[in-house]
């Protein structure tokens, strides 16, 4: 009653032993396929890992850099602006990490928010009348009268351009995982099992148990049944075309160190253009919110402190230089396994499995 391992000689095999051969099979596979995987896998999300470490690090020290700059030359204000400065890098991370949010809506709600403050510490600090319909007003009032000129439009554009390869690659990443998982997954047909069953075990049917395939007739079994996820072979190649693509945007004019170095100074410019329009900024919004109390005497706006450049680059360098090796050796790494999917059958067949430096083999039917 064997529905695989038919064979003219005596057999010691029954019909419960092929289907537990199946099972082993089965097992078997998925176990030598993850196996193959788990360097690949490893090596991603090692990187995924090294990659939002790298992020991380650049946006807390471009976070550090502007609440040092509203600390040394917007001290008035400096207190209440920690939070807006801090739900702007927060805004930024979940961007690049995939979050559905965009870079305009990030700025453009952090100068929301930084608008009132900016009016009332700097450009008018005696006002008194601080009521949350009076700060809505003016967050209100920012969209309409652009008190930040072009300077906050100047730091989406900045931001976009770069944040949008370091949000691409880390997607891309994810997306590669969800890949390799999945064909560790992929089931075997009933065709494919019954073949890999005549293939490794049927030999022990005839008490053969120390006889292995021969290497071309396990190429074409292994194929047959890997066919589904060979046919991956182009696709992988154009992933890691993409990534490496994704890579050289980014350390390229899209550069995502430089862009966020660059918001420390693109907040200074939108502050410093916002004081100097004061006047005019004061006439607009007396009449949209109406006249706030002051105190007596109305203290002078006398807050435009000049800032120099940070020197502290120590950290952002080193950020910078690991962020730069990280992606050269990942992309290296990835080019190597451009034809991972196209080999698995030639892969699988390697080692132990086949027999290579004998002269007699299994060929399916019997001893060659």
């Amino acid at each position: 009653d064997l529905q695989i391992c038919q064979h003219r000689a005596p057999t010691c095999c029954t019909k419960k032993m092929e289907e537990s051969y199946q099972a082993a099979v089965r097992r078997e596979r998925t176990q030598s396929i993850q196996a193959l995987n788990f360097e690949l896998k490893y090596m991603i999300v090692g990187h995924i890992t090294a990659f939002q470490e790298a992020f991380e690090s650049l946006l807390r020290f471009a976070e550090n850099r502007t609440s040092s700059l509203l600390a040394t030359a917007y001290r008035p204000m400096a207190k209440e602006a920690a939070e807006p400065v801090k739900e702007l890098f927060t805004d930024i991370s979940l961007y690049i990490l995939g979050a559905e949010t965009t870079v305009e809506s990030a700025v453009l709600r952090f100068f929301d928010s930084l608008f009132p403050l900016v009016y009332s510490r700097l450009i008018n600090p005696g006002i008194t009348d601080l009521s949350e319909d009076y700060m809505e007003c003016l967050r209100l009032t920012r969209q309409d009268i652009n008190p930040f000129g072009r300077y906050s439009k100047t730091m989406v554009t900045e931001l976009s351009k770069s944040l949008w390869a370091s949000r691409m690659l880390s997607q891309a990443l994810s997306l590669g995982i969800e890949v390799i998982n999945t064909t560790e997954h992929a089931a075997l047909t009933k065709e494919c099992s019954r073949a890999l069953v005549k293939m490794q075990y049927c030999p022990h049917c005839q008490g053969l148990t120390l006889i292995r395939p021969c290497v071309g007739y396990c190429l074409n079994v292994m194929r047959g049944c890997l066919a589904s996820v060979s046919e991956l072979d182009a696709q992988w190649r154009e992933y890691i075309s993409t990534l490496e693509y994704l890579a050289n945007e980014m350390a390229a004019s899209h550069d995502l160190e430089i862009a966020l170095s660059g918001i420390q100074n693109s907040i200074n410019e939108a502050i410093l253009h916002a004081q100097l329009n004061g006047p005019q900024l004061s006439a607009t919004v007396d009449k949209v919110c109406g006249q706030p109390k002051q105190r007596e005497g109305n203290l002078p706006s006398d807050n435009i402190v000049p800032v120099k450049e940070a020197t502290e680059t120590q950290p952002f360098l080193m950020a910078h230089t690991s962020l730069n090796n990280k992606r050269r050796e990942f992309i290296s790494y990835m080019k190597r396994s451009r034809t991972f999917y196209a080999s698995i059958a030639e892969r699988l067949c390697d080692g132990d499995l086949v027999m290579r430096d004998s002269s007699t083999c299994w060929n399916g039917e019997d001893v060659v």
